[in-house]
C-alpha cells in the first residue's frame, strides 16, 4: 500500500522517525542491534547522550532504507524506478498503475506517480538533521563514538540529497529540525545543494575512520560486513559528486584515494561482486526483511511461471543488443527463463530471491567499479589519455572482453558511457541519472520512449513534486511539465 507523507507540515516528524529505532530495528537480523524501549518525545532529546541508544537512531534509518519500499519509492527503488524511466527494462502488460507511469515517462503532478522517492527520502533527511543537531551538542559520549555518528549522519544526508536533487533538481535544503521554519522553506538551486553535498561529505571524510564497525553502531572491534558507512564511503560518494559537477580533477582525485586502497578493495570475480563478503563492497545495506536477501533479488529474479504482477520487468531490447559478444556479465549478471515459447533475461545480480534461504548477498550501494569508471571519466576529460583507458580496460578484463586502445577523446567518452551502462545496468538509477547530465536523455528518450508507449517530452527529466507537499507549502513551486 502506497505511503503518503507530507515533509513540511508534521511537527512529529523527528520524533516518528526516532520511532523507527523500536519498530523496525525489531525486524531485522542478528547483526543489527536489538533495542528495548522506543525512543519518545519524552527522551528524544537525550537519546545523543547516551552511548547506547546514540548509534540506533541512524541503525533506525539504514533499516527503513532497507526496507521492501520497491512498490513506493523507497531509496531501494531508485534502481526500479530509474530503470523504468530510462531503458533497461521491458514491462509486462503495463502493470502495475505507478510504475506504468514511470515506464512511459508520463509522470503527473497529482500524485499519480513521482511523489514517491521525495515521501520516502526527506524522513531519512529529518531524522539526519536531528542527529547532526543532537550529536554536535552531546557531551556524555566518547569522542571517538561521537565523531563517528556524526560523520555517518553528514554521509547519509548527502546521499539523500545527492538522490533528491538528481530525481527533482531545485529541492528545499533543510539542514535543521525547525519544522516551522521547513515547512515554508523554498527550492535552493542544484549547485547551492551540490556545495551542501560536498561540504558534508569533506567533514565526513574527517569524521570517519578507514575501518568498518558492526552493524549495531557500538560493537567496537572491526568488523568485515561494510553496511555501516567508513570513510571511502564518504570518499567514493565524493568523487561521483564531483564527476556530476564537472569538477574532473577532484573527481579523479577523490577517485584515486579509494582505489589507491588495494589492501582493503579490489575488483572481484563476477560471481563474487554483490555477497556481503565482496572486497569491492564500499558501502551495503543489509536485508532485514526476515527470511529474505535483497529486495532486487525478490523483484527482478523471475519465478518459473515468469513475470507478472509481482514481478512485472524484465531487461529490455535496448540493453541486451548493447553487450559484445564475449561479455561474460551477460552470464553471471544476466538470468534467462523460457515460457510458453518466450525467452525472458531478467537482472541476475542479485540471485537468491527464495524465502527462508542464508543470507548471502547485501544490497550494494558503493562499490570499487564505479570508482574506475568515474576515474577513467575524469581522466579522459582532463586528457589524460593512457590513464583513461587503463581504468576503462581494468572493467573490460574484468568482464572477459580485450582491452581498447586509444583514438580520441570523443570515442573515449563514448566507450566509458557504454562501460557504464553495462557495467551499472539496474543499480541505484545510474542509467536515468547518466543520461541526464551527460545531456544524451533527449535524444536517446525520443526514440525509447514512444517504443514504450508513451510520449517523450523534455520536462520528464525531473520527476514532480507531490501535490500534497505543494499546497501545504505556499513557497514551494512544481516542477515545469507538471
Amino acid at each position: 500500500m502506497n505511503k503518503t507523507y507530507i515533509p513540511h507540515t508534521s511537527s512529529r516528524i523527528i520524533i516518528g522517525i526516532l520511532l523507527l529505532v523500536s519498530s523496525h530495528c525489531l525486524l531485522s537480523c542478528e547483526k543489527f542491534v536489538d533495542v528495548g524501549s522506543p525512543v519518545t518525545s519524552t527522551n528524544a532529546g537525550n537519546v545523543y547522550n547516551s552511548e547506547d541508544n546514540a548509534p540506533e537512531v541512524l541503525t533506525g534509518v539504514y533499516i527503513r532504507m532497507s526496507q521492501p519500499e520497491l512498490s513506493n519509492g523507497g531509496l531501494t527503488g531508485v534502481s526500479y524506478y530509474g530503470g523504468l524511466s530510462a531503458d533497461e527494462f521491458t514491462m509486462y502488460d503495463m502493470i502495475p498503475l505507478i510504475a506504468n507511469t514511470y515506464y512511459r515517462n508520463e509522470l503527473a503532478s497529482v500524485d499519480a506517480g513521482g511523489g514517491e522517492f521525495w515521501n520516502s527520502i526527506y524522513p531519512h533527511v529529518f531524522a539526519l538533521n536531528a542527529s547532526v543537531e543532537g550529536l554536535t551538542a552531546a557531551t556524555d559520549i566518547r569522542e571517538a563514538l561521537r565523531n563517528r555518528l556524526l560523520g555517518e549522519a553528514r554521509f547519509t544526508r548527502a546521499f539523500c540529497y545527492f538522490y533528491l536533487t538528481n530525481l527533482y533538481g531545485e529541492v528545499p535544503l533543510l539542514l535543521n529540525s525547525d519544522y516551522k521554519r521547513n515547512a515554508v522553506e523554498p527550492k535552493s538551486s542544484v549547485g547551492l545543494v551540490y556545495k551542501q553535498i560536498e561540504t558534508d561529505l569533506l567533514a565526513a571524510q574527517q569524521l570517519l575512520t578507514d575501518a568498518y564497525v558492526e552493524a549495531d553502531g557500538m560493537t567496537s572491534k572491526e568488523s568485515t560486513a561494510r553496511v555501516r558507512p567508513n570513510r571511502a564511503a564518504a570518499t567514493a560518494l565524493l568523487a561521483r559528486t564531483y564527476l556530476y559537477m564537472k569538477e574532473y580533477s577532484k573527481a579523479e582525485a577523490e577517485a584515486s584515494k579509494v582505489l589507491g586502497q588495494t589492501t582493503s578493495y579490489k575488483l572481484e570475480p563476477l560471481a563474487g561482486v554483490f555477497v556481503n563478503t565482496s572486497k569491492e563492497a564500499i558501502w551495503q545495506l543489509q536485508p532485514v526483511n526476515a527470511g529474505w536477501n535483497t529486495e532486487d533479488a525478490r523483484l527482478f529474479v523471475l519465478p518459473a511461471t515468469g513475470p507478472g504482477n509481482l514481478n512485472p520487468v524484465y531487461l529490455s531490447d535496448t540493453l541486451l543488443n548493447s553487450f559484445s559478444v564475449g561479455d561474460n556479465r551477460q552470464i553471471d549478471w544476466i538470468g534467462s527463463l523460457s515460457v510458453s515459447g518466450k525467452e525472458y533475461k531478467y537482472p541476475a545480480k542479485y540471485k537468491n530471491a527464495t524465502l527462508g534461504s542464508p543470507v548471502t548477498e547485501y544490497n550494494t550501494v558503493l562499490r570499487l567499479a564505479e570508482q574506475y569508471l568515474i576515474r577513467a571519466e575524469a581522466r579522459a576529460q582532463n586528457g589524460n589519455d593512457e590513464g583513461a583507458m587503463d581504468d576503462l580496460n581494468a572493467i573490460r578484463t574484468r568482464a572477459g572482453l580485450p582491452e581498447l586502445d586509444y583514438v580520441d577523446k570523443p570515442t573515449t567518452l563514448l566507450a566509458i558511457s557504454k562501460e557504464r551502462q553495462l557495467e551499472l545496468f539496474t543499480e541505484w538509477g545510474h542509467r536515468w541519472l547518466d543520461l541526464k547530465r551527460t545531456e544524451t536523455a533527449e535524444a536517446l528518450m525520443k526514440v525509447i520512449t514512444p517504443k514504450k508507449g508513451g510520449t517523450w517530452k523534455s520536462t520528464a527529466q525531473l520527476y514532480p513534486i507531490p501535490s500534497k507537499d505543494l499546497a501545504a507549502n505556499p513557497n514551494l513551486k512544481q516542477n515545469l511539465g507538471y
